[in-house]
């Protein structure tokens, strides 16, 4: 099974990449079946969307289809967002439009909010509330917020009781969006889906 991990900070060296990582190898440990692939945001920054990217020959979709190519050849996709001024930063949201071409339809997601101190929950509920509509992407109702997140996750071994406790949450999480990801694949091939006809959401 493939999993595709999306880091949403625009920070080059950002603590979202860090859980990005850290989810990467647990998947790993958990599973020698498991594969993934981090998209950082940080590192990999995506041009602002346009409408040239319905154009083939576009810069912007030649940029954009290698990105989208592993994103379709995964069954399941985390994504990861830091919350910033009480929102999910741009460089994700742009990211959404981006994978409106369908690569994550009906593909399972669990969210990851990040914050630094006690925060963390707008971007989980922002992301739920807006972002699944033209993307198809089916968020199970599973999600993890790390808050103080500069503190945990940094070693090979819990450095805290919290540390530990969200470890276990962490793989938890991992592995039921693992058996959502078997469980999708049914519904992808059953052909009921529509994606030519009805592309977008309601």
């Amino acid at each position: 099974m493939k999993f595709a991990i999306i880091s949403g900070s625009h920070r080059p060296e950002s603590q979202s990449g860090k859980v990005a990582r850290y989810l990467a190898k647990r998947l790993k440990e958990l599973d020698a079946s498991f594969s993934s692939h981090v998209l950082d945001l940080g590192k990999t920054p995506l041009p602002l969307w346009d409408e040239s990217i319905w154009q083939g020959n576009s810069d912007l979709a030649d940029q954009w289809k290698p990105i989208s190519a592993e994103l379709a050849a995964s069954d399941a996709i985390i994504v990861i967002s830091p919350e910033w001024a009480g929102m999910a930063p741009a460089a994700l949201k742009n990211f959404m439009l981006y994978v409106c071409d369908g690569c994550v339809y009906h593909k399972p997601g669990l969210l990851v909010g990040v914050s630094s101190a006690r925060n963390g929950a707008y971007p989980i509920a922002e992301l739920r509330s807006s972002s699944y509509k033209n993307t198809h992407l089916q968020y199970i109702s599973e999600h993890v917020i790390i808050r103080f997140v500069n503190d945990v996750l940094n070693l090979e071994d819990p450095e805290s009781e919290e540390d530990a406790l969200l470890r276990k949450r962490i793989d938890y999480s991992l592995n039921v969006l693992a058996e959502y990801g078997k469980a999708l694949r049914l519904v992808r091939a059953s052909g009921v889906l529509n994606h030519k006809e009805f592309p977008y959401g309601m």
